[in-house]
């Protein structure tokens, strides 16, 4: 008899735990968003990887309530189906926490407000601090956009942003510690450690929250980014010893528009411009009149062999038809090493090699400084 009972107790503890577990890995969220339409689709990205749908809203005139199983501290994000394909802006993103509840809606103008469970009261606490901390750098942001829009070069407005911004941003993120000093037992802090700008800025933030926060359930989520900018700074530092003005640039042999092997060394001699470019690659399409301006101006003082990354051949070779590129061509296919050798961190991304077969300088973006290097270099006596 008391065996039976044991059992019965025990398989009862068990139905209990399995349910508790259950209800910790669920969020759940209610409220009402009434600009919304009738539906809304439910994305939803761990740290470190891209979203994912998990669900489909049917709204009851703005109003919602659901659930969603998360593994982990997650980025959730709303958004209605015409968001969803880019033709709005019409979502809302906030973070996921297994186990907690969150009530949002929003008025006309989208202003969210958040509440439900103590981490998201805290939550709505860390919002409203973060809105107030970039006040003046959004409103800055604004300003540029409207001078776009009447007519202001965009070169020059970006030009003024890099050299304003930086104070902006700096002040910014005084607000956004000054806040984790105030409050360092919410939970909500990790969200601020990964909206600043630098690793070192987040490392220290992060040294602010109190031990618990910092070793608990939100360590996953901040460290994530942490991790990242980490990641991304080794690889930065990699790069700039890699295309640094000096070091000879590593020799390759890809195939050519018409399927034969090309040697880079073939070029030696001469300068050459290794462009690293996709058809998938707006910024890399939108240089390309430019690019053209100046091989012509150029004619026969450097050539440019185009190295098409991250593509197909098919795409690759309709690509340079379409906008009838003029210059050398090879296809950098996935499996190559190339991008490695090179350290290649983004597109497009141009490598001036000089006659000794040396890199001269690396240019990366679509940048005007490739443009006054070229003057520089082939300018003279002209």
């Amino acid at each position: 008899m008391r065996r039976i009972l044991f059992t019965v107790l025990a398989a009862t503890a068990m139905l209990s735990a399995n349910a508790a577990n259950a209800t910790e890995g669920v969020l759940k969220v209610k409220g009402s968003l009434k600009s919304f339409g009738d539906s809304i689709l439910v994305y939803v990205a761990e740290p470190g990887k891209r979203p994912v749908v998990r669900d489909t809203l049917v709204l009851k005139n703005g109003a919602f309530d659901f659930s969603v199983k998360l593994d982990k501290v997650s980025e959730v994000t709303l958004a209605t189906p015409e968001a969803a394909r880019g033709q709005s802006r019409q979502y809302v993103a906030f973070v996921g926490v297994p186990g907690e509840t969150l009530e949002l809606s929003a008025n006309e103008q989208n202003k969210f407000t958040y509440a439900g469970t103590k981490f998201y009261k805290e939550f709505a606490e860390m919002k409203e601090a973060l809105e107030k901390g970039q006040t003046e750098l959004e409103a800055y942001i604004q300003s540029l956009n409207a001078r776009m829009e009447k007519g202001e070069k965009q070169e020059d407005l970006m030009k003024e942003y890099q050299e304003k911004a930086p104070a902006l941003q700096a002040k910014a993120s005084v607000a956004y510690k000054d806040f984790i000093k105030a409050h360092p037992n919410y939970e909500a802090n990790a969200i601020i450690v990964n909206s600043l700008e630098t690793l070192e800025e987040m490392e220290e933030a992060a040294k602010m929250m109190s031990e618990g926060v910092r070793e608990g359930r939100m360590k996953e989520y901040y460290m994530a980014s942490i991790n990242q900018l980490k990641a991304q700074k080794e690889a930065e530092e990699h790069a700039a010893k890699m295309q640094a003005a000096g070091v000879v640039a590593p020799d390759f042999t890809l195939n050519d528009l018409n399927g034969k092997p090309f040697k880079m060394s073939s070029l030696k001699g001469k300068y050459v411009v290794l462009d690293f470019w996709g058809s998938w690659c707006g910024w890399c399409i939108k240089g390309f009149p430019k690019m053209k301006e100046y091989y012509q101006k150029y004619k026969g003082k450097f050539e440019i062999l185009g190295i098409d990354c991250n593509d197909t051949p098919e795409k690759w070779k309709t690509a340079v038809a379409k906008h009838e590129l003029p210059w050398k061509h090879v296809f950098c296919p996935r499996e190559s090493k190339v991008l490695a050798d090179y350290a290649i961190q983004g597109f497009p991304t141009k490598i001036v090699v000089g006659p000794n077969g040396k890199i001269v300088k690396t240019v990366v973006g679509e940048d005007p400084a490739f443009y006054t290097l070229l003057d520089e270099l082939f300018g003279k006596g002209k």
